[in-house]
Order: structure tokens, then C-alpha cells, then sequence
């Protein structure tokens, strides 16, 4: 059925990308975005270390690891199954 989107007999949902898709995808976010991702991640810290003052190491590791997690977030359906064979 032309209109549906459906990706090929195999594909389990109509929205879904193909493996070859999804790698390609994780390689542009992890070559683009990520980069930028470091770059906001250390310009919010040195806006905080300016506005308030450095941070007790207490509560600056939680922050470093929230920013360290939050880049993926968006992009799990991106990265699932990737490091499965075809």
C-alpha cells in the first residue's frame, strides 16, 4: 500500500526506521550533535559558574551527569539496535 509507509514485509511498524536508516542517523548525531551538545553543556556551566559562584562538588557531579545523559534522550529510537548484526 503506497500511502502507509510501510518500509518493507519485515518492518513491525509503519513509522519505524530501517537498521540501515537508524545507523546512518547515529552517525550524524554523534559526529553533529554531540559536538554541539559538549559546547552547550559547557557554556550553561560556565553561565552558572559566573552567575552564582562555583558549585559544591556535591552538587555539581548530579548536574555534569544530567548534561552527560540528556544528549540521548531525544535519540534513543535513533541508537536502538544499532550493535545488532542485520
Amino acid at each position: 500500500m503506497a500511502g502507509q509507509g510501510n518500509r518493507g514485509p519485515d518492518s513491525g511498524k509503519p513509522d519505524e526506521m530501517s537498521l540501515k536508516a537508524r545507523k546512518r542517523w547515529s552517525l550524524v548525531v554523534l559526529l553533529l550533535w554531540l559536538p554541539i551538545w559538549i559546547v552547550i553543556a559547557v557554556s550553561l556551566m560556565n553561565w552558572l559558574d559566573a552567575r552564582f559562584g562555583r558549585m559544591p562538588i556535591w552538587a555539581e557531579v548530579p548536574v555534569y551527569i544530567l548534561l552527560a545523559f540528556a544528549w540521548a534522550i531525544p535519540f534513543r529510537g535513533v541508537f536502538r539496535g544499532i550493535g545488532r548484526g542485520e
